[in-house]
């Protein structure tokens, strides 16, 4: 149990019958009036964004969640499987849940899954990945003036902007957070 005025970004809650995870936590306080939070969360099970107002006072559920490294293995349809790394035990994760970071998914790479209640909620990627560049178009000559950004194809399909120098079989990492390029691996 946690007062809502020392909730933090990260943490879980747990209201009424749903899980939201904290996205921002603001300490308010209107003049003759009680002092409040204003929090942006996100439901765990529907993706949904939500901003509410919490008395600062008021008391509520702070979940724990057991957290895991998964290694991937393989997907079929809309279910990706991933092998724990400590008991080796396979968990199937729907596609809806890892979102639009699926697209960075690739071999053999480790995730962090927490789980509640024994059902997986949360998957993180790394935050940075490594891929090589499939197929993009050459500049113009001359056409350098300025940061002149081109579409680039990654291995999975996936079509990233990356600077004008960029060339076919260059590595580069990505942020998978927001799927820009940052720079040459």
């Amino acid at each position: 149990m946690k007062k809502a005025k020392d909730i933090r970004v990260g943490n879980v809650l747990k209201l009424k019958n749903d899980i939201f995870t904290v996205l921002k936590a603001d300490h308010f306080n209107p003049s003759e009036k009680a002092c409040v939070m204003k929090m942006k969360m996100v439901n765990i099970q529907t993706g949904q964004v939500v901003n509410d107002t919490f008395l600062a006072a008021d008391v509520y559920n702070d979940l724990r969640l057991d957290e895991s490294e998964m290694q991937y293995l393989f997907n079929s349809g809309d279910l990706y499987t991933f092998m724990d790394t400590t008991n080796y035990e396979q968990v199937e994760i729907e596609k809806a849940l890892i979102g639009d970071q699926v697209v960075f998914i690739q071999e053999e790479m480790v995730i962090k899954v927490k789980f509640y209640e024994g059902r997986p909620v949360i998957v993180e990627l790394p935050s940075v990945i490594e891929a090589d560049i499939d197929y993009t178009e050459d500049v113009e000559k001359g056409n350098t003036s300025g940061l002149v950004l081109k579409d680039a194809t990654l291995p999975n399909g996936h079509v990233i902007k990356v600077p004008a120098f960029v060339k076919i079989g260059d590595r580069v990492k990505v942020d998978t957070r927001t799927g820009e390029y940052m720079s040459r691996a």
